[in-house]
Parts: structure tokens; C-alpha cells; sequence
């Protein structure tokens, strides 16, 4: 009895570690949605590109293709523009499946655009996203984004 006990907790540990595991594994993707989008597209942080994307990133952005040198070119320009506008997203996750050292996730994704505290415009999408597992951590090799109504 005092055997079959023991298996039983070693059985049971082992099942709740891997679970926290693939937890752990989910938030380091949310993680990795919610900080890229913060730097790179609130902050305009041209830099984050390299911590947060793969050097063969791609953006689909609603029938269009933007690589890495699009987006550099983006994010310069923008940085330019003298705006008191601030961009705050938020994100609904739909699902994050992870195999490996490959990751996908899908989620809603709301920003508002605000000045002085004031919401002057809301834009909503419907996006999905691959991820590698690098060295480095988690970084995004692809990202699908679809305007969605509210």
C-alpha cells in the first residue's frame, strides 16, 4: 500500500510539473504578443525588432507583406511624426499551441489610440503568429493580421 502511495505522488508531481511546464511555455507567449506589440508598435522601438523577431520575420498586414526592411522603414518614419497620440493594446487570446521549439497563437487584438487620456480612435484585428524558440527566447517568424470589426 505504502508503495502503491508513493508511485501514486511521484505520478502526480510528475503530471503538475509538466502541466506548469506548458503554462509557463503559454505566458512566455502571451508575453512575447503583448511586449513586442508594446515596443515595437506603441513605442515605435525600431530596435525591438531584433529582440522580438526573427531575422526572416514577416508581417501579412491586411493583403500586404511587409519584411524586415519594411518595417524598419515603418517604424522610422513614424517615429518622426510629432503626435501626443499614444497607442494602448490590449489582447483577448484565443488559443496557443506550442510543439517543440515552435509556437502558434491567435488572438484578438484592440488598440486605442489616445490623447490627453481620450480615446480619438479604436482599431481592432484578428491576428495569428508563429514563434521560434532561439537562444535568445521566444522570438516571432511570422505574423498575420486582419482588420476585424469590434
Amino acid at each position: 500500500m505504502k508503495r502503491s502511495f508513493q508511485i501514486l505522488v511521484l505520478f502526480l508531481t510528475t503530471v503538475a510539473l509538466g502541466q506548469d511546464s506548458v503554462s509557463s511555455k503559454e505566458e512566455q507567449i502571451k508575453d512575447l504578443i503583448s511586449n513586442s506589440f508594446q515596443e515595437i508598435f506603441s513605442d515605435l522601438d525600431a530596435g525591438a525588432l531584433d529582440v522580438y523577431c526573427t531575422e526572416d520575420f514577416l508581417l501579412l498586414e491586411t493583403g500586404e507583406v511587409w519584411d524586415m526592411e519594411k518595417m524598419r522603414n515603418y517604424l522610422k518614419s513614424a517615429g518622426k511624426q510629432d503626435t501626443e497620440v499614444k497607442r494602448i493594446n490590449s489582447f483577448d487570446f484565443i488559443e496557443v499551441k506550442i510543439s517543440g521549439n515552435m509556437a502558434w497563437v491567435a488572438y484578438f487584438n484592440k488598440a486605442e489610440f489616445r490623447n490627453d487620456g481620450e480615446v480619438v480612435k479604436e482599431m481592432n484585428w484578428v491576428e495569428s503568429a508563429t514563434a521560434i524558440l532561439t537562444e535568445e527566447g521566444w522570438k516571432l517568424q511570422l505574423l498575420h493580421s486582419t482588420v476585424a470589426e469590434k
